[in-house]
């Protein structure tokens, strides 16, 4: 393993995957960014485009995704087989053919990016939240333009208010002192993702990390806060630490599924209050002997969270299930609404 693979991220997980033959015949590399029709690759001594495109014994393989690690011939470059991978972050593609866009792989750090002004949502951070757990990728809250309101700690006590001993770390996203709090995650080898909606100070926090303003900013709409989609490619920086950022373009619309385990975890506490009901199907509405409804009552649970939950489940439900069980459903189920940029 050299120090290029190392710094790269590459892991012993990875080497135990290879083969003899693989080891002979082919080279791991590193998928860095994903274009229209391409994929940027990096390796020992290798930097090149690839076709998106893998088949194994005249199957088509699922296209990578940033973060990804191909096994490339050594002598065409062309890709062969994708690692299996150690995590990975997918939502739902628009239509009705469950067919699942892949976001970012193979990452030890998730930032969730929010701004404190008026786009702030508990709603779009609890989603966010829900995919890092349900992948079992540790989520960092950071909270960017605080120097644009008098109160940052109110954004920071909403957000902690998720989770307990959830990581929530206050930046102004221009400010390098500032943002060198976040440098503990970012260590040699290290691979973090951003995620969260436009117009949230993503780009301006990946170029401060960088120590470069290589990635054009948009601002914010003065009018509601909120801010125009300025990535649009899902690419890896190098950051000066040694790590990699992982940004991805700001999502306005995110929809769950097959995410039940994130949000069993993120609701852990309405779960356990739902042991305590007296009925095994208790619908946690009006029926007698409910335990979610006695903890809203004590004031332990909030009817905003309950709510929240619910829709959650439902939406999960709903996107993870087949065509047949999705029409069943949708008959019988709360509409399940993708989530868009607003108030919430």
């Amino acid at each position: 393993m050299t120090e290029v693979m190392i710094e790269l991220g590459w892991r012993p997980s990875f080497d135990e995957q290879m083969s003899d033959s693989d080891r002979e015949t082919t080279v791991p590399v590193r998928v860095m960014a994903v274009h229209r029709g391409k994929i940027a690759v990096s390796g020992a001594g290798l930097n090149v485009l690839i076709s998106p495109h893998i088949c194994v014994d005249g199957v088509a393989q699922e296209h990578p995704t940033v973060g990804d690690w191909v096994l490339l011939d050594r002598r065409s470059h062309e890709p062969r087989r994708v690692l299996d991978r150690e995590n990975l972050f997918r939502r739902p593609a628009p239509g009705t053919d469950r067919k699942h866009q892949l976001i970012a792989a193979n990452v030890d750090t998730l930032f969730l990016v929010a701004s404190c002004n008026e786009d702030f949502s508990v709603a779009r951070l609890e989603r966010y939240l829900v995919l890092a757990r349900e992948v079992n990728v540790r989520p960092v809250i950071v909270l960017t333009k605080i120097d644009l309101t008098d109160a940052p700690e109110r954004f920071a006590q909403a957000a902690r208010g998720l989770q307990p001993d959830l990581l929530v770390e206050m930046v102004n996203a221009r400010d390098p002192a500032s943002v060198a709090k976040l440098a503990a995650w970012c260590a040699r080898g290290l691979t973090v993702a951003l995620m969260g909606s436009s117009g949230v100070g993503k780009s301006t926090l990946v170029n401060t990390l960088r120590g470069s303003d290589s990635i054009a900013t948009q601002a914010i709409r003065k009018a509601d806060g909120t801010g125009r989609h300025t990535t649009t490619v899902r690419e890896m920086h190098r950051l000066a630490q040694g790590g990699w950022l992982l940004d991805t373009p700001g999502m306005r619309a995110l929809q769950l599924s097959d995410t039940a385990s994130g949000i069993a975890e993120v609701f852990d506490d309405f779960l356990a209050a739902a042991q305590q009901c007296r009925f095994s199907d208790c619908a946690h509405q009006a029926e007698p002997g409910c335990g979610v409804q006695a903890g809203i009552a004590a004031g332990t649970l909030t009817t905003a969270r309950f709510e929240r939950w619910r829709n959650l489940a439902a939406e999960d439900r709903l996107n993870s299930a087949s065509m047949a069980e999705r029409r069943a459903l949708a008959r019988i189920a709360p509409k399940a609404v993708p989530f868009r940029r607003g108030k919430r």
